[in-house]
């Protein structure tokens, strides 16, 4: 089965809908998918439901499909670093489902597990347990959270081969590996792809079996969110 595409548009052709739940893997700019985001804003895609841990920054990652009005419901841990983010939020214009970070983790873990839900005790007795199901276990109360099942995964890997074993380079793992197991469709934009056989069997982070589709997304330019410098010292 041929998993690579030419472009990130080949790559997401006949997937994506109006309305659709998208996993998207990134951590900031850390390890976003960047083409992938590109072409679902080119594709014009709307009122999608977005999970990942942030929504980028103001004009770059999840933020330029913020500011091009195509998403309806973000499910985030941090957004404090999107000014457009927030006038949305705050105007009403976007909905947003906060979780905190291991949590969401956690969801899209078992949805990809096959896993509808499972109990917590982080967030118990704040907003996060407002109309959740709450329950006693050894004397302690637990809330219920669902597992997140998406329509298709978009992650962004450093190494992969033929067959769509991944390799995720450094902090850059982040939220890839359980978004890619959440997705009905995986679509992976990487670095460079080997040969099959050439990656070390116990250095996958993720196997074949999760990736249906892959592009090369390299060059990228690699972006910093803050940059801060210290002022020169008078000679």
């Amino acid at each position: 089965m041929k998993k690579l595409y030419s472009d990130a548009a080949a790559a997401l052709d006949g997937l994506l809908f109006d309305g659709m739940t998208i996993c998207a893997g990134g951590f900031g700019l850390c390890g976003i998918p960047e083409r992938l985001i590109d072409a679902i804003q080119a594709a014009g895609t709307k009122d999608l439901t977005i999970a990942s841990n942030n929504a980028g920054i103001d004009n770059e990652g999840l933020g330029k499909l913020l500011r091009s009005k195509q998403v309806k419901k973000m499910i985030s841990s941090y957004v404090g670093e999107n000014k457009e983010f927030e006038r949305q939020f705050l105007s009403g214009e976007l909905e947003v489902e906060f979780c905190p970070q291991g949590t969401l983790a956690e969801r899209c873990r078992a949805g990809g597990a096959g896993i509808p839900g499972f109990y917590t005790k982080t967030g118990v007795g704040t907003q996060i347990a407002e109309g959740k199901e709450v329950k006693q276990f050894d004397g302690e109360d637990y809330i219920l959270e669902r597992g997140i099942v998406a329509d298709i995964a978009i992650v962004k890997g450093w190494k992969a081969d033929e067959a769509g074993n991944l390799l995720f380079r450094k902090t850059a793992r982040n939220f890839n590996l359980p978004m890619a197991t959440a997705g009905k469709v995986c679509i992976a934009e990487v670095e460079e792809v080997v040969p099959t056989g050439s990656l070390d069997p116990d250095q996958i982070h993720l196997p074949s079996i999760y990736v249906n589709r892959m592009i090369i997304g390299a060059p990228y330019d690699k972006k910093i969110e803050f940059r801060t410098v210290r002022e020169r010292e008078a000679a």
